[in-house]
């Protein structure tokens, strides 16, 4: 899952594809890699009829509600059809991309990707490692305005993917060099 508006220049893109290819190269699967583009395809943003459809049981949805969750649906499928989640999200003004806040409002689904018990949430999606890229410009991973990596920490592991690591991409780089 790439986010970075920065193209073939882009440090997260770069270290997505390092991983990706080190991962599938480990599984003997590289063919199966399924990328998406939150940039050249952006997910959309959440509506009132999405909501009421994410809402409302799978039979008595409206043609409108089954289209307007359609994106979110094929999201969460692939989700949890994958072996393990790489991610590229570079650091915006201190948080996510507005393309990664996004797509993490399509794929958490109440009842889906996560249910609240008597014991708070629960993640419903089937454990698997989940490796993000992020490049911070001048603001050091880790560091009190980091918004990003506490966020998306936090988000995998409401959806029960607690196996996050973070790799600063930038420092991929420079090692590289």
């Amino acid at each position: 899952v790439d986010a970075s508006a920065g193209g073939a220049q882009s440090k997260t893109r770069a270290a997505t594809a390092a991983i990706a290819a080190r991962l599938a190269d480990a599984s003997g699967r590289a063919a199966l890699i399924d990328a998406l583009d939150l940039v050249a395809a952006p997910p959309p943003l959440l509506t009132e009829t999405m909501v009421a459809g994410y809402f409302t049981p799978p039979d008595d949805r409206t043609p409108e509600q089954i289209a307007a969750i359609a994106a979110s649906d094929a999201y969460v499928a692939q989700l949890q059809a994958a072996d393990a989640v790489v991610l590229g999200a570079p650091m915006y003004n201190f948080g996510v991309p507005a393309a990664v806040k996004a797509w993490f409002d399509q794929i958490a689904r109440a009842g889906v990707t996560f249910r609240y018990t008597a014991n708070g949430p629960e993640g419903l999606v089937a454990p698997k490692p989940v490796h993000v890229a992020i490049a911070s410009g001048g603001v050091p991973l880790g560091a009190p305005v980091d918004f990003a990596t506490p966020h998306i920490r936090q988000f995998f592991k409401f959806l029960g993917l607690a196996d996050v690591t973070i790799h600063d991409a930038a420092a991929a780089e420079r090692s590289a060099a």
